[in-house]
């Protein structure tokens, strides 16, 4: 066997057999890399170091932890509460009234975060316990509010768009603009389907609030509904870069939440960089771990091997584009957003390009597809952090999730099917 076919084996079978002991994803990654290089006759711990440095020395990658700061800033400073109180103003009152208030919620905070546990959280933290008070379906409750959680991975600003961007080098302004429009179709579907569950389900009917005191709770969000504002017209606009918009919206929620709003203290200030820190550290060893398996892959020419095996689909770009979305689905149940960015993007475009399919459409349906792995069991990140938010077990919530998971997966179909949907927005926007 060449050591290119054993290198193959040794990195899908060191995945495989890694990830069944339940070791570390980061340290998987280093260790597969390091047995690929081995094989390959590379064998060189100087050059796995540089590697693993490598993989975090990027411009780029800065973004992300200003992001996740942000996303604990929001949810600490009293952000997030007004973004749900204010959606409760508008719709709360009417028949099911509270699963809207969850998906406008949603699509709000998904503009400002970009992290689809922290909104996740702040979603179930504050919605859940109402839900239950008024006697709504609890594992139907949790499916829509982990629904919701994972758009925004979509909407910029987007974490999994920065890691993606950096990884493929793809423009990461251009993510960003293919978002949009998908995102919001998110939240349409998950309306869409609300509606039609809601006719089966019995839920009280409240009293709509005066229209003066929804526009006062409306103006206490005001400086909530400013921040996507600053941050998606100041990328659009050219102000700042996506990396210096990840600053701007830190500094922003902190500003907000010490001197506007007034719900947090400098005292309080230390527990929220270290949860953020504690994020951040697991996001960038995981990005350092890949960049070592990542350079034994173009070593060992892995694109080349899976091109030679999906060679016959380069011609029909549809098909391709069906193929890779049904196994990035099967990835996404073993498999978190960031680790599946990591591995196999840099595996999979190559592919993409040479069958003529654009790379920021690729892009946006990749990180699209691992976001509804976040829901989808066993992993399912997000199905975890709800079920602990709200108490309920893990069977409930898988539940209540799937007819929200059916209408994300016709989604992903219909962009298949019909990708002028993505790149016809992004081309008018840029």
């Amino acid at each position: 066997m060449s050591p290119e076919g054993l290198a193959f084996i040794v990195f899908v079978g060191g995945m495989l057999l890694l990830m069944g002991i339940g070791m570390n994803m980061a340290l998987a990654l280093v260790l597969t890399g390091a047995g690929m290089a081995w094989v390959l006759d590379f064998w060189d711990t100087q050059l796995l170091a540089q590697n693993l440095v490598a993989g975090i020395d990027s411009f780029p990658l800065l973004a992300v932890p200003f992001f996740i700061l942000a996303g604990e800033l929001m949810n600490s400073g009293g952000i997030s509460r007004r973004i749900i109180s204010m959606a409760q103003a508008w719709v709360g009152h009417i028949h099911g009234g509270l699963g809207f208030v969850a998906i406008g919620a949603a699509v709000l905070m998904a503009s400002m975060s970009g992290s689809a546990l922290a909104d996740t959280a702040a979603l179930a933290t504050i919605l859940l316990p109402m839900m239950r008070q008024q006697g709504y379906p609890m594992n139907t409750s949790a499916g829509l509010i982990a629904s919701g959680g994972i758009i925004a991975p979509i909407i910029p600003p987007s974490m999994p768009f920065v890691i993606y961007g950096v990884t493929t080098n793809t423009s990461i302004s251009a993510l960003f603009l293919s978002g949009i429009v998908p995102g919001i179709l998110m939240g349409a579907g998950l309306i869409l389907t609300w509606k039609l569950m809601l006719r089966r389900i019995q839920l009280p009917a409240g009293d709509p609030l005066p229209l003066s005191e929804r526009l006062r709770i409306t103006a206490k969000a005001f400086w909530a509904l400013l921040m996507p504002l600053i941050i998606i017209g100041g990328m659009k606009s050219g102000i700042f870069t996506p990396t210096e918009a990840a600053v701007v919206a830190a500094f922003y929620a902190l500003f907000v939440a010490l001197f506007v709003h007034r719900e947090m203290k400098l005292a309080e200030l230390g527990p929220v960089l270290v949860r953020a820190a504690k994020t951040t550290a697991i996001v960038m060893f995981l990005c350092a771990g890949a960049q070592v398996a990542s350079y034994m892959i173009t070593l060992a020419d892995l694109p080349g091997v899976l091109t030679g095996w999906l060679g016959p689909l380069v011609d029909s770009p549809r098909l391709l584009m069906t193929v890779m979305m049904l196994a990035l689905v099967l990835i996404g149940t073993a498999l978190d957003l960031t680790p599946t960015i990591l591995i196999f993007a840099p595996v999979m475009l190559p592919i993409a390009v040479k069958a003529g399919i654009d790379p920021v459409y690729f892009g946006l349906m990749f990180v699209l597809n691992g976001a509804i792995g976040l829901i989808t069991p066993p992993v399912g990140t997000v199905l975890n952090v709800v079920a602990g938010v709200g108490r309920l077990s893990l069977h409930q919530v898988i539940k209540g999730v799937n007819p929200f998971l059916l209408t994300y997966v016709l989604l992903l179909a219909l962009f298949v099917v019909f990708p002028q949907i993505v790149t016809a927005p992004v081309a008018w926007m840029r």
